[in-house]
């Protein structure tokens, strides 16, 4: 489709575009998403169109319907915002339109992801030497890829042999942990039945000895302990487990550690923070989500491996087509046998663009306002007799977990009717808000306790206000539960 066959379907482009920006803005519209109860059913988004210039203005009503993710009062996920460097970062990305397989098709895309890979290595502390990684698509992937290096430089044999020639190998997680660890032994042919959940304590953090209870408990069933995955920044409670001491076991049993920092990652890129980090240095892996509290636009994952080679090595297959070892140029810079994947989106021209722009300090800055955020957040809700925080001691990440108490529970004693009633005010509060569009935070149960509101922080446009707003909306719209 060229320009001159249809002049006008660009520019509608670009006005929708700017139209949802604006939505997103404090300069727009002051609803995450104005039009919930009138978004099209699926059915009607789907219509064979002969007129490219109708189907742009069907699209454009469609568009109107998405959920302004960007918008500063959207605590749904843990990635939000819209980086708007990043944004035209993806956009000239998506206008190159290549692929990460080979140099020759993408040389300086290649480069970046050499320079930002030893960047992000460089504040985990490792030397260029002895390190090496990928851009994945998500932290699930990244996951996958730490079990299959494990497994691989435990034994190698199993690439060409498979793992029913080797021993039960299991892996141990918190039992707070990503379930992704819990896909990623599915997917390798390991099974979920060998990843053993390990205990944490109150505050949601894995039990040393609880760890190293199981790995010998796994060594006396006559299993082969893998793998510890360490998490930096829990989903729901945004803790961080013991790295010092995880490392000190894993060594001691001759376990591959690797810490899931998904989340927890970006605040290496604080000095004020990083210290929740300690002993990361000492992982053999690393997951790291520039696009949660870093604000890249989805999606941004990286894998780090503490070994140089080793992806390589686990995952070639040296397909003639495309990896000739003849080329004109260092064939090490063809990085597309060092993935599962043969085809790979380019993901790391958005993030280039925003570290050059923002620098370090400029990403320190931003993860220190969230930080900030979340402890104004978790200070104000304590002085209040309508909320009820799940953890009283100060959030170590921009997690806030907490009740909304309606005035008719509020009197009544603590029993298991309370808990019943308390445990459906979430989901109907959530209801009324996507109903009316004003904010979205998420809910779940965990554990014993009955479901609960997550609050998290990753949107650099989020100010104080916004959480002024989030109570005082919150407890307009559950009063009358």
């Amino acid at each position: 489709m060229g320009e001159s066959e249809h002049p006008s379907m660009k520019r509608q482009a670009a006005n929708i575009a700017t139209s949802f920006l604006e939505r997103t803005s404090r300069d727009g519209q002051n609803d995450v998403n104005p039009d919930f109860q009138k978004t099209p059913p699926a059915s009607s988004l789907w219509q064979d169109k002969d007129n490219q210039e109708s189907l742009t203005e069907q699209d454009g009503a469609d568009f109107s319907s998405i959920f302004a993710k960007g918008h500063p009062r959207f605590f749904n996920q843990l990635s939000s915002g819209l980086d708007v460097i990043g944004l035209v970062g993806e956009w000239l990305t998506s206008t190159a339109n290549t692929n990460m397989f080979t140099f020759e098709i993408a040389p300086v895309f290649t480069i970046m992801e050499e320079v930002l890979l030893k960047k992000m290595s460089t504040v985990l502390r490792w030397s260029h030497d002895e390190s090496d990684g990928i851009f994945l698509a998500g932290g699930a992937m990244s996951n996958l890829y730490s079990i299959l290096a494990a497994r691989y430089k435990r034994f190698p044999e199993v690439k060409t042999q498979g793992v029913a020639s080797f021993p039960r190998m299991v892996l141990f997680t918190s039992e707070l942990g990503h379930y992704s660890i819990m896909k990623g032994a599915m997917v390798l042919g390991l099974g979920t039945d060998n990843v053993i959940p390990v205990k944490c304590n109150s505050r949601g953090k894995i039990i040393s000895a609880e760890l190293e209870a199981s790995i010998i408990e796994a060594k006396q069933k006559g299993f082969v302990p893998l793998y510890v995955n360490a998490t930096a920044g829990t989903t729901v409670y945004g803790a961080f487990d013991p790295l010092n001491d995880i490392a000190d076991i894993c060594e001691k049993h001759n376990l591959w550690m690797h810490v899931d920092a998904a989340w927890g990652g970006g605040l290496l890129m604080s000095q004020k923070h990083r210290y929740k980090l300690t002993g990361i240095e000492r992982a053999n892996s690393v997951t790291w989500n520039p696009h949660k509290i870093m604000g890249v636009p989805l999606q941004c994952s990286a894998i780090l491996i503490h070994e140089k080679g080793l992806l390589q090595d686990c995952n070639k297959m040296g397909a003639q087509y495309l990896f000739q070892n003849d080329k004109l140029y260092d064939v090490s810079y063809d990085t597309g046998d060092k993935t599962i994947l043969c085809g790979r989106h380019v993901d790391v021209f958005k993030f280039w663009l925003m570290w050059k722009a923002k620098g370090t300090s400029g990403f320190e800055k931003q993860i220190n306002k969230c930080l900030e955020l979340a402890e104004y957040l978790h200070s104000k809700l304590k002085r209040r007799n309508d909320f009820k925080l799940v953890f009283d001691d100060k959030p170590e990440h921009t997690n806030v977990c907490f009740w909304y108490i309606p005035p008719s529970l509020q009197e009544m004693p603590e029993s298991a009717e309370r808990d019943s009633q308390l445990h459906q005010v979430a989901p109907k509060i959530k209801a009324r808000m996507m109903e009316e569009g004003s904010l979205m935070v998420g809910y779940q149960p965990q554990g014993h306790n009955v479901n609960f509101f997550r609050m998290v922080f990753s949107n650099p446009a989020t100010n104080k206000s916004d959480v002024d707003f989030l109570i005082e909306e919150l407890a307009r719209l559950g009063k009358d539960l």
